[in-house]
């Protein structure tokens, strides 16, 4: 009876196999006339076939991308990662994002014990999902996540005020951090923030913080810094300095969060990375704003330091701003200065999305830009970067 019912099951498999293999052949063979592929399980987007394959060659790596933006839903997760289902880990799966850098941000003011337990909860929180998530502290994590079929947390934090003293650096390092970001929008002991009135660069403490992390090997991010204390960062510091998430100030005239040519320059010097976020008012400052304005960014750096110091920062978690529980979307928005410029979305169509990774390869190969280069924009470069930062 055993026997017969492991024959059955074979058969079942093998049939199950078969008309699997059928929909491939149906579904994701290039058409001849369109040179097109589907993704299973996402019927309603077609993306080639040579972006298809480019994520599949790809560690894809996102500079800043929350795990969910939903804070109550995070919360959840955190405080029972039971919680967290399969087919939640599914939709992370099929982004084709393989690292996650969850940095988060500083809208609320954290102290040096809420910061613990943020790292705590997450270390946590992966260790109960190892079969879904791994973290990333190394090169070799870094080497070996893809093939692990799992997706990589990277984390960090968008300000640094947790480092009360020197070696506290040690302390967060210890507990997983391997990226900080200087400071957040306002000024702290360390630096200056972007929307600050008035900027004196690095403080004494900010220069031994950044001789620290150089030290440890964590990477020193500023995504937020304002204009005196980036270059003071890109100037002291003796590893890559990261912009995870910004613009070009030269494509968005006068917004504090974007960076100015000359800070790109001295970020390219220090062999750093810039990831071009998807929120529209970073990326132009009138609407219409398209996917085609976010790629002009991209090209730019490419243009004025050479294109092996582009990345993607995303600044969103799968699904964006836009689709935020409308509370948390209003206070959010209250949370800064009118200077963000904030308008009635925040994402850009194409991108607020789960397989925005897809349309960004899509858009690059249109472009112009080389396999190679594509390969480096979504994510080798900022792992040829995190190679140098993280070695010791």
């Amino acid at each position: 009876m055993m026997k017969k019912r492991r024959e059955m099951t074979t058969t079942r498999r093998s049939a199950l196999k078969f008309l699997s293999n059928i929909v491939c052949a149906i579904f994701c063979i290039p058409s001849l006339n369109f040179g097109t592929a589907y993704i299973l399980s996402d019927f309603e987007k077609k993306y080639s076939l040579q972006t298809i394959r480019l994520l599949e060659d790809s560690l894809v790596i996102d500079m800043l991308s929350m795990l969910i933006l939903d804070r109550e839903l995070e919360k959840k997760w955190l405080e029972n990662p039971d919680s967290f289902t399969i087919a939640e880990w599914k939709r992370f799966r099929s982004s084709g994002i393989n690292v996650f850098h969850i940095s988060h941000d500083n809208g609320n003011k954290f102290s040096k014990d809420d910061l613990l337990q943020f790292f705590a909860s997450y270390n946590g929180f992966i260790a109960n999902h190892d079969q879904f998530f791994m973290r990333i502290d190394s090169i070799e994590d870094l080497n070996r996540v893809k093939r692990s079929g799992k997706i990589g947390l990277m984390l960090g934090f968008q300000n640094s005020e947790h480092f009360e003293k020197v070696d506290d650096v040690n302390l967060f390092f210890g507990l997983g951090q391997r990226v900080s970001q200087l400071t957040y929008n306002e000024r702290n002991l360390i630096g200056n923030g972007s929307t600050e009135r008035s900027d004196g660069g690095l403080s004494d403490f900010g220069v031994s913080i950044v001789e620290r992390m150089n030290k440890v090997g964590m990477a020193i991010d500023v995504a937020h810094c304002g204009d005196r204390t980036t270059l003071d960062a890109c100037e002291l510091s003796s590893k890559p300095v990261l912009i995870t998430h910004s613009a070009c100030r030269s494509l968005v005239p006068g917004h504090p969060r974007c960076k100015t040519d000359e800070a790109i320059k001295k970020m390219a010097v220090t062999g750093g990375v810039m990831g071009i976020p998807g929120l529209r008012m970073f990326i132009r400052d009138r609407e219409p704003t398209t996917i085609d304005h976010y790629f002009a960014h991209i090209d730019h750096i490419a243009q004025l330091v050479g294109v092996e110091h582009v990345g993607i920062g995303s600044d969103i978690d799968l699904d964006g701003y836009d689709d935020m529980p409308l509370k948390q979307q209003d206070a959010l928005r209250k949370s800064y200065k009118e200077s963000y410029g904030f308008r009635d979305k925040i994402d850009i169509e194409g991108l607020g999305h789960p397989k925005r990774m897809f349309d960004i390869a899509e858009g690059l190969i249109k472009r112009g830009y080389s396999n190679s280069d594509i390969k480096g924009i979504l994510g080798g470069n900022v792992k040829r970067a995190l190679t140098e930062i993280w070695s010791i």
